[in-house]
C-alpha cells in the first residue's frame, strides 16, 4: 500500500482537511502518478456539499489530475516512469459492454467508476486528485502532449472533454453555427473548440462584460441574454447551442433560436429539473439532448487536438490551504476561469 496525503472533507459542506489514504498495491496494469495538479470542477462542490445525494465520506474530490508517472506495474506497455499524464472523470469501467468496446466507456453498462465519490468493481470508495498520489490502471490514463503545460492539461481532463465532445458528436465545423451558453470554465473552452473546429461562434451572456475575453478566445458575436431582444434576433438561427451553465433557463427561449432539426445539447446540470412546452420541439423538428464527457479515446484525441490549436483554458493556480475559498469564489463565479491546486503544497 502506498500512503499519500490528501485533502478531504468528513462530511457535505465541512471544511477541508489535510489526512492521508492508502492508495493500493500495484497491480500487473496498474499506474502511480504523483500528481502536480489537481483542477477544481464545479462538480467537485456539488459532490462535497452533497447537493445530488450519495456523497460517500470522508470524500476526497478531483478528477482534472496531471502528473507525472512513478512506477509501473509489471505488465504495463502504455506508459514507463517520467511519462507526463493525466486522469479525469472515471478510472474503471467492464470494458466489456458494447459502450466500452466502442470507446465510450462514460455509458459503461456496468456502470462507470468514477474517480473519486463512487465504488471500485471491488467495492472499495475511490478518492479523487486533491492527493499527492494516485493508482489507475492504464487503460484509464492519458497521455499529456509535450506543449501542453501540466497545469493548464489539468482542467482539461473534464472541463475541455465535456465541451469538446459534444461538439464532434453533433458534427460542429465549417458552415455550421453554434452558440454557447455561458462564459465561464466550461464555455470559454467551448468558444475556443467550436473557432478551431471551423464553426461560426456566438456567445450567449447575461452581460456585455465579456465581450471582449469572448472575442480573444475566437467568438464572432456576443449577445446579452439579459437583452429581451436578443432572443427576437436571433431566432431560428443556430445548428447548436452548448448550454454550459447549471443554472436553470428560460428553455423554450432559448429552443426558439434553433434552426429546423437544431439541437440544444446541456453540459451544465442545474440542481432543480428545467421546464419546457412540447411545442417548442415539435414546431421546428427540435431537439433537446445531454451530454456526458467522453471515453479515453476521445479525451485523448481532445489533449492533441488542444495542443495543435493552441487551446488551453484560463486558470488560477492556488494552494491546497485556498480551496475552501475557491469553493465559495466559484459560487460567486469570481474566478477567470479554472482553479488548479498546486498539489506540491499539500
Amino acid at each position: 500500500m502506498t500512503t499519500t496525503r490528501v485533502l478531504s472533507v468528513s462530511q457535505a459542506k465541512a471544511p477541508f482537511e489535510k489526512t492521508t489514504i492508502e492508495r493500493r498495491e500495484l497491480r500487473p496494469h496498474d499506474v502511480l502518478i504523483n500528481i502536480q495538479y489537481s483542477g477544481i470542477c464545479h462538480s467537485d462542490i456539488h459532490s462535497a456539499f452533497d447537493e445530488w445525494g450519495g456523497g460517500i465520506f470522508p470524500m476526497v474530490p478531483g478528477h482534472e489530475i496531471a502528473g507525472v508517472v512513478a512506477e509501473v506495474g509489471a505488465e504495463v506497455t502504455k506508459f514507463a516512469v517520467g511519462d507526463r499524464v493525466g486522469v479525469g472523470c472515471f478510472v474503471d469501467s467492464c470494458g466489456a459492454c458494447e459502450y466500452c468496446l466502442s470507446g465510450e466507456e462514460q455509458y459503461c453498462s456496468k456502470g462507470v467508476v468514477s474517480t473519486y465519490n463512487s465504488l471500485d468493481y471491488d467495492g472499495n470508495p475511490t478518492y479523487g486528485g486533491y492527493s499527492q498520489k494516485i493508482v489507475v490502471t492504464e487503460g484509464f490514463v492519458v497521455r499529456i502532449p509535450d506543449k501542453l503545460n501540466l497545469d493548464v492539461a489539468a482542467s482539461l481532463l473534464c472541463a475541455g472533454i465535456t465541451t469538446y465532445s459534444p461538439l464532434k458528436h453533433w458534427n460542429v465545423g465549417p458552415g455550421k453555427k453554434v452558440a454557447i451558453v455561458g462564459m465561464g470554465g466550461l464555455g470559454h473552452l467551448a468558444v475556443q473548440y467550436a473557432h478551431a473546429l471551423g464553426a461560426e461562434v456566438t456567445v450567449l451572456s447575461q452581460s456585455m462584460k465579456k465581450k471582449n475575453e469572448a472575442q480573444e478566445f475566437g467568438a464572432d458575436h456576443y449577445f446579452a441574454t439579459s437583452d429581451t431582444a436578443t432572443f427576437s434576433q436571433l431566432a431560428s438561427r443556430f445548428d447548436v447551442i452548448l448550454n454550459t451553465v447549471s443554472a436553470n433557463l428560460d428553455v423554450d427561449a432559448y429552443l426558439s433560436m434553433l434552426r429546423i432539426d437544431g439541437t440544444l445539447v446541456n453540459v451544465g446540470a442545474p440542481a432543480e429539473p428545467d421546464k419546457y412546452q412540447v411545442f417548442s420541439l415539435i414546431m421546428g423538428r427540435r431537439s433537446i439532448a445531454g451530454s456526458l464527457v467522453g471515453g479515453i479515446r476521445e479525451t485523448q484525441e481532445m489533449l492533441d487536438f488542444s495542443a495543435e490549436h493552441g487551446i488551453a483554458p484560463k486558470i488560477e493556480v492556488i494552494r491546497a490551504d485556498q480551496v475552501d475559498e475557491a469553493y465559495q469564489r466559484v459560487l460567486r463565479s469570481d474566478v477567470r476561469y479554472r482553479f488548479v491546486i498546486d498539489v506540491s503544497s499539500l
